[in-house]
């Protein structure tokens, strides 16, 4: 799979895999100057580029472990989701959980995008659902 993506920021570094095992590529952030984050802050950051997701496939947009895990950072709602018919740019919002002041640099990996396919469901309102075993 081939993703088209347009860079909308001069000096936006774009998204890529660390290594050959990697299922996300890194998205960094793209900005003038670093942003503090205050315990509890939030603040959403742009990455700088848009992609064309194939339709039948998702972007599923995740905290990356070395922000989370490390220093308390991660999405406010966890999991971002990029419809296949978005073509703006990639916004990533994060939050400060922890007790410390943490700052976010231009270029710093924030995030991890996962493109994914996906099955298109339709609801039918019913009487009875099969019983759980």
């Amino acid at each position: 799979m081939v993703l088209r993506m347009k860079r909308l920021r001069p000096g936006a570094e774009p998204p890529q895999r660390q290594t050959a095992g990697s299922a996300g590529f890194d998205l960094k952030a793209c900005m003038e100057e670093p942003v503090t984050l205050k315990p509890g802050d939030r603040s959403t950051f742009c990455t700088g580029w848009a992609v064309e997701i194939p339709e039948g496939c998702v972007g599923l947009v995740f905290c990356r472990s070395g922000l989370g895990v490390k220093h308390g950072v991660s999405l406010p709602n966890c999991v971002g989701v990029i419809d296949s018919d978005y073509r703006g740019e990639i916004m990533v919002s994060l939050h400060n959980h922890s007790d410390a002041v943490q700052e976010i640099a231009d270029g710093e990996r924030i995030a991890q995008l996962v493109i994914t396919p996906f099955l298109r469901a339709e609801f039918t309102e019913t009487d009875e659902l099969s019983d759980t075993v």
